[in-house]
């Protein structure tokens, strides 16, 4: 059998790459190296001679001179595939740490820990916290939801998104809710404040000075906010704000809220004076569906930037501090902006159903 190695015939391109690589000053040292293997090879250079010269095994030359007869130039640019380590775990072994945590719990808990998991498979924690990394499985956290019952849930739903994605011409919709209950709470030590290095600080116990209830409409042309602070939230107060929301929009407008279903807004007398004033059409939301109703996104930031952390010694510096937000909003106003249709909502719901039919 004959022991001399293939030839090697170079293009004009892949003789031109190789001497400027073999040249480079630039590129990795192997690809260096490997470029001149093949160069010498090219001018008929025995593998012994090649290896002498570089400073490198004959097995290595042998190695570089097969790579470049089976892939030519791209083979030089990066090292084979290596198989890796032999896993030390099997993949029925992988297979049962996850439908065990899918599909079971612990005798003595509502869920699997990385420690019980461990004791249950035999396991480190450490193998078991990378199992659930790997399939993105979070034992310990838990998401809650809530599926409207409403009979009539398409049609209010599309009465709403209609309302935002297509608003009626020479109309202002608006978003109305209230906040009830909103508590002055004063602490019963002072404040201690953030320093470099140490988060503000604040006791966990507090004094209750009384609560007020936020009426606000959002209108969702300029983002302004109508807003009002009472002691209570009964159907009289919700007139007294309707009035004050009549007062505060231009008369020539018609005007579609917003509303849940709380009983206040749609008592007797409530409707009786939506009879007496035209403009005004109600729209409810489906029932158990308040993420349909914008202005609470706007009382998520009033309560994160201005009420939750709040020291009021008082209802009335309670109410201060919520008329100075108002203000406040209302100078440089964020518009809020709907954009999911409803076909995308129906199918996100039918898709949520579909899970909590199947069986588990």
């Amino acid at each position: 059998m004959s022991r001399t190695a293939p030839p090697i015939i170079l293009s004009e391109a892949e003789r031109a790459i190789l001497e400027s690589w073999a040249n480079s000053r630039g590129l990795p040292h192997r690809q260096v190296v490997r470029a001149r293997i093949i160069t010498l090879a090219a001018q008929g250079v025995p593998n012994q001679s090649i290896a002498t010269s570089l400073g490198i095994s004959r097995p290595t030359v042998q190695l570089w001179r097969g790579r470049f007869l089976a892939l030519r130039t791209a083979g030089l640019e990066k090292d084979a595939p290596r198989p890796g380590r032999k896993p030390r775990i099997c993949g029925a072994k992988i297979k049962a740490v996850v439908q065990a945590t899918l599909h079971t719990t612990p005798a003595n808990a509502t869920h699997w820990s990385t420690r019980s998991m461990a004791r249950a498979q035999g396991l480190s924690e450490a193998t078991i916290r990378r199992i659930w990394k790997q399939h993105n499985l979070k034992p310990h956290l838990v998401e809650t939801f809530k599926l409207s019952r409403d009979k009539h849930f398409v049609e209010k739903l599309q009465d709403v998104v209609g309302l935002y994605l297509n608003p009626p011409e020479r109309a202002l919709v608006l978003c109305v809710d209230e906040k009830s209950q909103i508590q002055a709470l004063d602490r019963t030590q002072p404040l201690l404040p953030m320093r470099p290095g140490v988060a503000a600080r604040q006791t966990h116990d507090y004094k209750r000075n009384g609560t007020t209830t936020l009426f606000a409409a959002l209108s969702m042309l300029d983002g302004k906010v109508i807003g009002d602070c009472m002691p209570r939230h009964r159907h009289q107060e919700f007139i007294r704000f309707l009035k004050r929301i009549d007062a505060q929009t231009p008369p020539g407008l018609e005007l579609h809220l917003i509303v849940d279903n709380y009983g206040a807004h749609k008592h007797a007398r409530v409707r009786s004076w939506l009879g007496r004033h035209p403009r005004f059409h109600l729209h409810f939301t489906p029932t158990s569906s308040s993420w349909l109703n914008l202005v609470e996104r706007w009382f998520r930031e009033i309560t994160d930037k201005r009420i939750r952390r709040g020291t009021f010694h008082n209802v009335h510096a309670l109410i201060e501090a919520i008329t100075e937000y108002l203000d406040s909003h209302n100078q440089n106003p964020h518009v809020f902006v709907w954009s999911a249709p409803v076909e995308r909502i129906l199918a996100k719901i039918a898709k949520c159903k579909e899970a909590l039919d199947a069986p588990h």
